[in-house]
């Protein structure tokens, strides 16, 4: 029976524990993502409450400038 020498089976060994180890990594990375969709999802829909709350308050033409809270009417 043939077989590998030391060198050529700690060689493919060391290859397929690093190729695991990828794939483990790669599938916490998609968990991770999963994660972060959810949590902007949410976040859309935090913000879209926000905005109805707005648009009820100063109207539909209601134009917020994010950085100075300065409101405006649209031009239209």
């Amino acid at each position: 029976m043939k077989k590998l020498t030391n060198e050529e089976l700690e060689r493919i060994q060391g290859l397929v524990t690093s190729f695991n180890k990828l794939k483990i990594s790669l599938g916490d990375t998609v968990i991770q993502q999963n994660k972060l969709m959810s949590e902007i999802d949410e976040m859309k829909i935090e913000y879209a409450k926000e905005e109805e709350k707005l648009v009820k308050k100063y109207g539909e033409d209601a134009v917020i400038n994010i950085q100075t809270g300065e409101i405006n009417k649209e031009n239209g």
